[in-house]
């Protein structure tokens, strides 16, 4: 995957619409949701003492609005789909963090950490409320919730396989096998690319085919965006991923490296067989696990894997839209993040 960074004028664009909309979803929120959702965007310290540059990219609704703009219409057009992607790509982090017990986000405390587990949900289902909303009237409305309510339907579905793979073997006939796991990828991650993509097209005003092709290509988009990050889940800088080394592995996170690796069929992937099937979870043994997945080759299949996605969902958007080279670089960047 060849390395082209998105103009900084078209993201900063993007952010520049995004944010103003954003604030004015969530303060309809009662007081201590709006202090939550704050918190969770990245605008506030537990407090809720305004901060600066804590805020997430916004490349999903990034990706909203240049494919509006792709598809003939303007940034501005399809700010309600942007913002509800963005919306509800929060709720599932909040959520998520819950489910995984993970005590940091982007170098903070998680929501559960901060305010409670049951304050956390409530504010999760908040700003799940607010997306729905968010795309729910206008035009193009029946529409653009239709691609939101499908993309939450599956997003749920890839994490409850998600998490019903953390109870199956790590070998033997039960075991997760990697097209079971590009199932789930496609689900938990790729479902709201595509929706963010579809959204874009289908609030520009283009037909629904035009739309169920850039879907598609959001789907290809999601699912190296998961393999990439499941690299990062192993082997990505603290710094920058503000999650520790080796974190997946700590976690026996069935994640593609490790299934990869585990159906190699190599000594190393035997020899990781074995360790995993003890259960150690020490410094020494989660470092060994690291070094097996790497020689039997689970990194870079995972790799080979990811680019071949970004290949197919490029492919998708050069004969869609070749000439949208913002857009192109997006995507690029979004298969290509060291974090």
């Amino acid at each position: 995957m060849a390395d082209h960074a998105l103009p900084a004028d078209a993201l900063s664009r993007c952010r520049e619409l995004l944010e103003p909309a954003m604030r004015a979803a969530v303060a309809d929120l009662h007081p201590w949701g709006e202090r939550m959702a704050a918190f969770s965007l990245g605008w506030s310290d537990i407090d809720g003492t305004p901060i600066e540059g804590h805020a997430g990219k916004g490349l999903r609704p990034a990706l909203a609005m240049l494919c509006a703009q792709a598809a003939g219409g303007t940034l501005e057009t399809a700010l309600p789909g942007a913002v509800a992607v963005e919306l509800v790509h929060a709720f599932s982090l909040v959520h998520d963090d819950i489910i995984d017990s993970d005590e940091h986000r982007r170098h903070k405390p998680a929501v559960w950490k901060a305010y409670g587990v049951g304050p956390a949900i409530l504010a999760g289902d908040a700003l799940l409320a607010l997306a729905i909303r968010s795309v729910a009237t206008g035009p193009h409305a029946a529409a653009a919730t239709g691609h939101l309510s499908s993309a939450l339907v599956r997003l749920v579905h890839g994490q409850t396989q998600d998490m019903a793979f953390e109870e199956r073997p790590w070998t033997g006939h039960d075991a997760v096998s990697v097209a079971e796991y590009a199932d789930m990828a496609a689900d938990k991650t790729g479902s709201l690319l595509a929706c963010a993509a579809a959204l874009g097209v289908t609030l520009a005003g283009a037909p629904e085919p035009l739309a169920a092709r850039m879907h598609d290509m959001g789907r290809e988009l999601g699912l190296a965006f998961q393999m990439v990050d499941d690299v990062l889940g192993i082997w990505g800088d603290p710094s920058h991923t503000g999650k520790p080394v080796f974190g997946d592995l700590r976690r026996r996170k069935k994640a593609l490296p490790v299934l990869a690796a585990l159906a190699s069929g190599s000594a190393a992937g035997r020899e990781l067989s074995a360790l995993l099937a003890c259960g150690a979870d020490d410094e020494e043994s989660v470092r060994l696990a690291a070094d097996l997945i790497e020689a039997a080759g689970g990194r870079t299949t995972t790799l080979a894997m990811a680019a071949g996605h970004a290949s197919r969902a490029l492919d998708i958007l050069d004969r869609v839209f070749p000439s949208a080279a913002d857009l192109r670089a997006l995507c690029t960047s979004l298969m290509n993040r060291t974090h």
